[in-house]
């Protein structure tokens, strides 16, 4: 958490605000995150104009009028919420951006897992490692099938939340994704046929889509760039639900440990 339909929402909701402003100034309290804040990163953004704002995978992109990209990662915890001036100050506010109209734009991360850079614009691939966004429409049946034969022994969940292959996805969402398209989570890449991937290509767009038009789920820290809750964790039919009865045929959720992390599946809805 965030996942992709949390950093699209605050890419839609913080991109028009942001666009052709100007950051006056930026306040760096502490550097210890997850990868420390360089030093020269108040130096970077200061004085730079925004011309543009968007979303690869879980990381947000701001461009930068001198050709560098302003990276955002949120992390586990991390909020990047856009104030009225004179806000006053919260603990784990670690950065604070204020614009050229006065507002501040602040990063607030109690767990400081996530991650702040200025880089250069041709560097950013290197910089995420993200494979193919999620929403992409190049995420077909067929791509996601030649993967699978690349990672015969990795199971479908672990394949869908490799960065490095399909950007955005993270554990909420692809229990979500493996419900919706009947596939358990522990099944072996190797075992997908194309129709068991065309399923999971419809699933993961359907579940983003909706994901994104709810704003996103805040089960704990998650507030969108206006501190507004998201509210698709109404909508979870398996995520956090073990012993629950299953929304479609009535079985109770079931959870398992996959790789470290919780995993839920409906074992009548889902083969």
């Amino acid at each position: 958490m965030p996942e992709l339909p949390e950093i699209e929402t605050i890419v839609r909701g913080l991109a028009p605000v942001l666009q052709a402003r100007r950051i006056a100034a930026v306040a760096v309290r502490d550097r210890r995150l997850r990868t420390r804040i360089a030093r020269d990163f108040a130096e970077s953004l200061t004085g730079r104009r925004i011309v543009g704002v968007r979303r690869h995978g879980k990381f947000m992109l701001v461009a930068l009028d001198d050709g560098h990209v302003w990276l955002v990662h949120l992390g586990m915890s991390g909020r990047l919420t856009l104030g009225r001036p004179g806000r006053p100050d919260m603990p784990h506010d670690h950065v604070v951006l204020r614009l050229d109209d006065g507002r501040l734009l602040t990063y607030n991360d109690p767990r400081r897992f996530g991650r702040l850079a200025v880089v250069a614009g041709d560097a950013v691939a290197g910089e995420t490692v993200a494979g193919l966004d999620a929403l992409s429409e190049r995420l077909t049946a067929d791509f996601l099938h030649a993967r699978s034969r690349r990672h015969r022994r990795t199971t479908v969940k672990a394949l869908l939340m490799d960065q490095r292959e399909i950007a955005g996805l993270g554990n909420i969402y692809v229990n979500e994704i493996l419900f919706q398209a009947g596939v358990r989570p522990r099944r072996r890449a190797g075992r997908l046929t194309r129709d068991d991937c065309a399923r999971l290509v419809t699933a993961t767009r359907a579940v983003l889509d909706g994901a994104i038009a709810r704003g996103g789920s805040s089960i704990s820290d998650y507030r969108d760039g206006f501190e507004r809750f998201g509210s698709y964790q109404s909508e979870h039919q398996v995520y956090d639900r073990a012993g629950e009865p299953c929304r479609r045929c009535g079985t109770a959720i079931r959870a398992c440990v996959i790789a470290g992390r919780s995993s839920f599946y409906c074992p009548r809805c889902q083969r």
